[in-house]
């Protein structure tokens, strides 16, 4: 079941193609892949700018229905996400390309640690924005340089829908978690695209394999899939620590757990996983600091201690102050009333999205009494009406 099948391209020296193939092009495409190799990347494939298919229609209904929350950016010009052409007119062929992730440790173990933060597999290392688009962008040189073409290169926060994209070049299948599911890397890949003006070979599509296993829709703490293969991202719990700039919904807040940036149940559950190697690129490896850190010190971090940390990290974008927010939430979900000293310590801060946070982490593990002391001291002091709304509604 994890070994390579004709029509996709893994990296491990060229393929045969079919024999109606122009010799020059099918040399072409093996240099690819030999360079693709060289820098890196762990699997590629090809296909062309049709390759998106139905998911187009499925992308809309997932926009009509609201379901991407206040990530604007997928909802904005959503005809250059569905056609490829409409991004780039002149695209004549679309290479897909995985390098893999796979954690060392098991994501799932770290849940049961509740003084610990459990930061998204993908997040404890470099950025990989940085590190895939150079690779990428090397890549792309060197095909431009042979060919004489334009090519394009587009990694995650473009206007691509990678995954559909993706499995059209047989790298894997959206599996019921929305996500792409490989039978050599299981649910841990990073996607890139190069997009190029040159004619190449395509590659045959992938078919799904997830069959009649619903893990990743059962284990998910806050019910986000409607459907499988249907993702409601406001429930998300990546959706609500990253994207998520408000308070998180009290809903929500006892099921994130511990949980900080992030969320990697429904990807770590995968059974496919078990075919997944460890990622072999050292500025993909984890950070030791990062792999399981203390909720009590990442609630002491100032903004300069913060950027500090998370040099270079995804976790960086999304500032100290909505970092220290999750933070909070997984205080409160610790039972150690040894944090409560850092949820007080808290209630003071610059920030009304941090306070808003300490209110509940504080009503979480400290006595009834001292609670009220401190709920009518706020009383007379705090000026932020969702601060008071927090105070009133933990009250």
């Amino acid at each position: 079941m994890a070994g390579g099948r004709a029509g996709v391209a893994h990296l491990r020296g060229p393929r045969l193609l079919n024999k109606d193939v122009r010799l020059s092009a099918a040399g072409l495409k093996a240099a690819l892949m030999r360079e693709a190799e060289t820098l890196g990347f762990d699997c590629i494939g090809v296909t062309d700018p049709e390759g998106i298919g139905s998911a187009a229609k499925y992308f809309r209904e997932f926009l009509d229905a609201g379901a991407h929350g206040e990530m604007d950016w997928l909802a904005s010009q959503p005809e250059r996400r569905m056609d490829p052409r409409v991004l780039w007119p002149g695209v004549r062929s679309i290479i897909m390309l995985g390098v893999n992730y796979g954690p060392t440790d098991d994501p799932l173990a770290l849940l049961a640690k509740r003084t610990r933060g459990a930061i998204s597999a993908y997040a404890q290392g470099d950025d990989y924005h940085d590190v895939i688009k150079k690779r990428l962008k090397t890549l792309a040189r060197w095909l431009a340089t042979e060919t004489g073409e334009e090519v394009k290169v587009f990694i995650d926060t473009a206007a691509v829908m990678e995954k559909p994209l993706a499995q059209a070049a047989g790298l894997g299948w959206q599996g019921k978690h929305t996500n792409l599911v490989s039978r050599e890397f299981g649910s841990w890949l990073f996607l890139g695209a190069i997009f190029t003006a040159s004619d190449l070979p395509r590659d045959e599509a992938d078919t799904d394999h997830c069959g009649s296993c619903n893990a990743c829709q059962e284990i998910c703490p806050t019910a986000a899939f409607p459907a499988p293969y249907k993702l409601d991202a406001r429930r998300c719990i990546s959706y609500l620590t990253i994207e998520n700039k408000g308070p998180i919904p009290h809903e929500f807040r006892k099921s994130i757990g511990n949980r900080i940036y992030g969320c990697d149940d429904c990807l770590a559950v995968c059974p496919w996983n078990k075919f997944a190697r460890e990622g072999r690129e050292a500025k993909l490896a984890a950070r030791a600091e990062l792999r399981a850190p203390s909720l009590a010190e990442l609630a002491r971090l100032d903004d300069a201690a913060f950027r500090a940390l998370f040099s270079k990290s995804p976790v960086k974008r999304i500032g100290r102050d909505r970092f220290i927010r999750n933070v909070l939430i997984a205080i409160g979900n610790a039972e150690d009333p040894s944090l409560a000293a850092e949820a007080e310590r808290l209630l003071d801060d610059a920030s009304p999205l941090v306070r808003g946070a300490a209110v509940w982490a504080l009503s979480q593990l400290a006595d009834r009494e001292k609670f009220d002391a401190l709920a009518l001291r706020a009383s007379k002091s705090e000026a932020d009406e969702s601060v008071r709304q927090e105070w009133l509604q933990a009250s």
